[in-house]
C-alpha cells in the first residue's frame, strides 16, 4: 500500500509509447507524473508544443504546459519509466541507474544483460530480485534497471508461463504484428495497406531467445534459461493495435486438452501480483469461438492488459499442441508492462 503518490519520470515522453505511459498513468493510485523527458528537438517546450498527440482523447490538461526536460537533466524522480530508443537508453538509462534512480525500461537496450531482468510479473516475479545483484555488481545503492519484453514476446510468455510444468521442449511461433508496434509515423502506408510485410528487423532474434531467458528459473545470481528449442517468424499486418501469435509446442509429457485449458483458466501468477492496481484478472482469458482472438475485438480484454488466447488443437508436426494468442502491443507489450514491473517493485520495497 502506498500512502503518498510516487513522483515519476518518462524518458521519450514525446514519442508514441511515452504517450501510452502518459495515458495509462492518469488518475493512477500510487503513482504521479512530475517529470517528462525527451530528446534535444523537444527539450525546453511546453508538452503541448512537443508533441503530436496520436492516441485516442488527449493528454492529461495539466501537462500540456509541463516544461519537457533534455535527457541530461538532473532528474528528481526515484522512479524512472523509459520509452526512448534503444541506442539511447543504452547510456541514459545506465547513467540513472548509478544516480540512484529505478528505470523501468520499455527498451531492449539492457534485456539481455545477465543482471537485468526481463519481467513479466504474473510469469516471473522472482526475476525482479536480480535488483540486488545489480546493486552490488555496480555500487547502486538504490538504483536499479528492469526491463520488460519485446511486445511480441509478452503473448507469448504469457500464454506459455503457466504451461511449464508439462515440460516444454519445443516452440514455434509465427507473428501477426500491428502496425502500432512500430512506432510512429511507423511503417508508410504504402507498403502496408492491402498487404503483409514478412520482415522486421531484429524481431525474430529477441522472439526466439527473451521467451526463454522470462520462462527461465532465477538460480542464485543468475536465470537459467528454459531449456527448449525456439523457432520464429515475425510479419506487419495492417492492424492498428494487437499483436497475435500462432504458437506450436511440444511437451515432456502427454498433454490433455482439458488440462492446457485448466492452466490457463487457473493462472493468476503469485503474490503479490495479482493484487497490483494494473494486473488484469485473469491475466490469460480464454476464447473457445472457432475465430477468436481476434485483435479489433480482444485487444482491450482486462484494459489492455489480459493475453487472450483460443484455437487449441493438436499439432501433428510437433507432436504437440497449436494455438493462437493475442496481447495489446503498447499496452501490456509495452508501457502497461514497465507499470506493472514498478508496481511490483514498490511492493517488494525497491522503490
Amino acid at each position: 500500500m502506498v500512502n503518498k503518490p510516487i513522483d515519476v519520470a518518462i524518458l521519450g515522453a514525446t514519442g508514441a509509447v511515452g504517450q501510452r505511459f502518459i495515458q495509462l498513468l492518469e488518475g493512477h493510485p500510487w503513482f504521479r507524473i512530475a517529470e517528462l523527458v525527451a530528446s534535444d528537438r523537444s527539450a525546453g517546450r511546453p508538452y503541448s508544443e512537443a508533441a503530436r498527440w496520436v492516441l485516442t482523447g488527449n493528454p492529461p490538461g495539466e501537462l500540456g504546459a509541463r516544461e519537457v526536460l533534455p535527457l541530461d537533466a538532473d532528474l528528481q524522480s526515484r522512479l524512472v519509466f523509459s520509452a526512448l530508443p534503444g541506442d539511447v537508453a543504452k547510456e541514459v538509462e545506465w547513467r540513472l541507474a548509478g544516480a540512484g534512480h529505478v528505470v523501468c525500461s520499455n527498451a531492449s537496450a539492457y534485456r539481455m544483460q545477465p543482471e537485468v531482468p526481463i519481467l513479466l510479473p504474473e510469469a516471473n516475479a522472482p526475476h525482479a530480485a536480480l535488483i540486488d545483484v545489480q546493486r552490488r555488481l555496480h555500487g547502486w545503492t538504490t538504483g536499479g534497471i528492469i526491463t520488460n519484453s519485446n511486445c511480441t514476446a509478452a503473448p507469448v510468455v504469457m500464454a506459455l508461463a503457466p504451461l511449464r510444468p508439462f515440460g516444454i521442449e519445443a516452440i514455434h511461433v509465427v507473428s501477426m504484428q500491428a502496425i502500432s508496434g512500430a512506432g510512429y509515423p511507423g511503417v508508410p502506408s504504402l507498403d502496408i495497406l492491402d498487404n503483409v510485410i514478412p520482415y522486421i528487423g531484429g524481431e525474430e532474434p529477441k522472439l526466439e531467445t527473451e521467451p526463454r531467458k522470462m520462462l527461465g528459473a532465477l538460480d542464485g545470481e543468475k536465470i537459467a534459461f528454459l531449456d527448449c528449442v525456439m523457432s520464429a517468424t515475425c510479419n506487419r499486418v495492417p492492424v492498428l493495435d494487437g499483436h497475435m501469435v500462432s504458437v506450436s509446442v511440444r511437451f515432456g509429457e502427454s498433454v490433455s486438452e482439458v488440462a492446457i485449458l485448466q492452466a490457463w483458466t487457473d493462472f493468476r501468477g503469485p503474490d503479490p501480483v495479482p493484487g497490483l492496481p494494473t494486473a488484469p484478472n485473469p491475466p490469460v482469458v480464454v476464447r473457445a469461438e472457432p475465430d477468436r482472438p481476434q485483435p479489433r475485438r480482444d485487444r482491450d480484454v482486462g484494459g489492455g492488459m489480459a493475453t487472450v488466447v483460443g484455437r487449441l488443437r493438436p499439432d501433428p508436426v510437433l507432436d504437440g499442441w497449436k494455438f493462437v494468442a493475442m496481447a495489446h502491443n503498447t499496452v501490456r507489450g509495452a508501457a502497461g508492462c514497465s507499470i506493472l514491473n514498478a508496481e511490483l517493485l514498490v511492493e517488494n520495497g525497491y522503490v
